[in-house]
């Protein structure tokens, strides 16, 4: 006979937990599966153990650019010992989550799951009925398509090396490219990115991507713009790297290859159209409640979702989102106004709400303050090169219509404009508050 849940989570992440979780505190029945350990991607395999990791970078280059200026001594990584630092978070994490699922009465299964019907799927090979699915299977790396793709790593892998390679290639130009270079690099590996596009980091700000570049090639990274992967080949010592730019070859020798080039939902393994879930190009096809628009009983959530922005608070809101509505009805929508994104490298780079091209793009009346600013305090504190703003205000309404940081703080300062773009605030209602001093929010003032 099979197992019947009025909640089954396809998924061990964010969202999952944050949907499972209520829906059990409701009094539903609910059971969640994974076929990796509990605890998802940003816990085990993303934001976590790298922020871990590029903490030790963080103090690398804090010690580099301060070297001149009081600061003396020998700074070096031993890459062993801080991933064995890393690992006192990510190790307990799938235990943590499986003890807390059991505790509040939630079924836990180990092992791919399989659509078999609208309302039925298998796993551990036991049939599971629920009322309700989600779908929260996160995402994975996108095929790169390569002779020679089998020797790539990927995110998961590459936060789990032992031992840090000499050189490093990573194939990709976004968030994980710009993280993970910076840690090798400060590091002491010798790291080139790829990138296929004119730019690196294309969710940014043009103009401060451009203000950020020379810190990451001052660091060591070498970074081939317009550059296209072609092969792979294993070499006697390692791996080439076949390439061209501009029509012109290239080879560049490695270690370890990284792939940064970007990542889809995980799809493949669940047989979508045994439960009659509408697809396209690799995506569900969804309703505005996180709906599957051809089998009502199952919802999406997170990055299987790919409705807002691969960021784990929108999982988290996205969870919550699905979960009201499976308990009472249809009635709630996400909200993905003003969430902020971030990619630490060093300095980080952080954005929020429109970008100067999507304002004019809707006719929209703003000004806009831009500027980079390496000899405000916030800044020369640091030994900082670079920083720089980029805000736009609404001429009619004052209100912060985009906010694009880079330099010291501006991981923590951008969620102050976040704060005021998703609630409506002013940028008077800014610049009238008084934040501490000197703070990196005592500068956003200055920055309206």
């Amino acid at each position: 006979m099979p197992d019947t849940y009025d909640l089954v989570v396809i998924g061990a992440g964010t969202a999952a937990r944050v949907a499972a979780m209520r829906v059990r505190k409701a009094g539903k029945s609910v059971a969640v599966i994974d076929c990796r350990p509990y605890g998802g991607t940003c816990a085990l395999r993303g934001c976590d153990p790298k922020k871990m990791l590029r903490h030790g970078a963080a103090v690398i280059d804090d010690a580099r650019r301060m070297r001149s200026n009081g600061v003396v001594g020998k700074d070096c990584i031993d890459w062993r010992e801080l991933m064995a630092f890393k690992r006192t978070f990510t190790d307990p994490v799938p235990g943590k989550h499986e003890r807390s699922y059991h505790e509040a009465g939630v079924d836990t299964y180990h092992g791919p799951a399989r659509f078999t019907g609208a309302n039925s799927l298998v796993v551990e090979g036991k049939t599971l009925v629920g009322g309700h699915f989600l779908v929260a299977s996160g995402a994975e790396p996108v095929p790169l398509g390569l002779p020679g793709e089998e020797h790539v790593i990927d995110n998961k892998a590459f936060l789990a090396i032992e031992s840090l390679p000499r050189r490093i290639v990573i194939v990709g130009g976004g968030y994980i490219a710009a993280e993970f270079s910076t840690i090798a690099a400060n590091a002491g590996a010798q790291v080139t990115i790829l990138q296929r596009g004119p730019r690196m980091l294309t969710g940014f700000d043009p103009d401060l991507v451009g203000w950020l570049m020379p810190r990451l090639r001052d660091a060591g990274i070498d970074v081939q713009l317009d550059t296209e992967v072609e092969a792979i080949d294993k070499t006697g010592d390692g791996f080439s790297v076949r390439a061209s730019t501009g029509g012109v070859s290239k080879s560049f020798a490695a270690d370890l290859i990284v792939h940064a080039a970007g990542r889809r939902p995980a799809l493949e393994a669940l047989d979508l159209d045994a439960a009659g879930i509408a697809h396209e190009r690799g995506r569900l096809t969804l309703n505005e409640h996180l709906q599957s628009v051809s089998n009502p009983a199952v919802y999406a959530a997170g990055d299987a979702a790919q409705m807002g922005p691969p960021l784990t608070p929108v999982s988290s809101h996205d969870g919550k989102v699905v979960a009201g509505n499976m308990l009472e009805g249809n009635h709630l929508r996400p909200d993905y106004r003003g969430i902020p994104s971030v990619a630490f490298t060093l300095p980080p780079i952080a954005s929020v709400g429109l970008s100067e091209a999507e304002a004019r793009e809707r006719g929209l009346r703003f000004r806009v303050k831009s500027n980079l600013v390496p000899n405000w305090y916030s800044a020369r504190q640091a030994a900082e090169p670079v920083y720089g703003f980029k805000v736009m205000v609404d001429e009619g309404d004052d209100r912060v219509l985009g906010a694009h940081l880079v330099g010291p703080h501006v991981d923590e300062v951008i969620n102050l404009f976040a704060l005021a773009i998703r609630h409506g605030l002013t940028a008077d209602d800014l610049k009238s508050t008084m934040f501490a001093y000197p703070s990196g929010a005592s500068d956003i003032g200055y920055m309206l």
